[in-house]
């Protein structure tokens, strides 16, 4: 008998997931999203909706009463109250993991814990620790949202002294992290799935091309050698092994 998947969001990625969870009759019997938009892309080919915040405690508790297996297609769920939900519904990736990737602090800290390559990287509590920063990595860096950012809209690069203040104020008392910057060429990006079985399997590296900070274009594969894209293979590969949940 097919099983319900409960789905935190239900935009683009949600929709996708949707559409192919329905392809598979035999094991998913529906599919259920929270999502905090009415008639979001996902309820749109065919899944139910809880209308709530991502963050809502009643309305996860909700899907997870509803659902056998949890999972999500953005990383703005509550960890918290889905790791106080384990016993009520499968949930993957865990509780944990998102509770990293969700926080770029605790992500990048996980990271370079585990010998991952990052660039290197302070907390930011005050304007004086952004100063530090500075003196540290020198000019220009990164100033980061720590968490709920996407698209370029919790990044404020510093240029000069002069953006010290503004770039502290822009972000109006959100917690902070500062990032070294890095010259590159091009963003490319790997996608790696883990089965419930430990199993990896990595996909071909792309390119991704960005205007305004919006994805406008991916090329796959990525025009690079092949010593690159081995490269990002076995990032990949190192970073699901080390990460919690399928």
């Amino acid at each position: 008998m097919g099983k319900v998947l409960g789905i935190i969001g239900g935009g683009q990625l949600g929709m996708m997931l949707t559409e192919a969870a329905k392809k598979m009759p035999e094991h998913i019997l529906k599919i259920i999203v929270l999502d905090p938009t009415e008639n979001c892309p996902a309820v749109q080919v065919g899944a139910e909706q809880i209308i709530a915040d991502f963050k809502d405690e009643k309305a996860i508790q909700e899907l997870a009463e509803k659902s056998d297996i949890i999972t999500y297609e953005i990383e703005s769920g509550n960890s918290d109250v889905l790791k106080s939900v384990e016993s009520m519904a499968e949930i993957n990736p865990s509780p944990e993991t998102l509770k990293v990737i969700q926080d770029k602090f605790l992500q990048k800290t996980f990271l370079s814990e585990n010998k991952i390559p990052t660039p290197e990287f302070i907390q930011i509590r005050s304007i004086n620790d952004l100063q530090q920063g500075v003196n540290r990595f020198g000019y220009p860096v990164l100033l980061k949202a720590r968490r709920d950012a996407y698209d370029g809209r919790g990044n404020f690069k510093i240029n000069s002294p002069e953006d010290l203040q503004n770039g502290f104020d822009y972000f109006k008392g959100q917690n902070l992290m500062l990032e070294k910057y890095i010259p590159f060429k091009m963003e490319v990006s790997v996608i790696a799935a883990r089965n419930t079985k430990g199993q990896i399997k990595i996909y071909p590296l792309v390119e991704n091309i960005h205007e305004n900070n919006i994805l406008r274009e991916t090329i796959a594969p990525a025009r690079v050698s092949n010593e690159i894209s081995k490269r990002a293979e076995e990032i990949a590969k190192n970073t699901m092994t080390v990460l919690k949940g399928s």
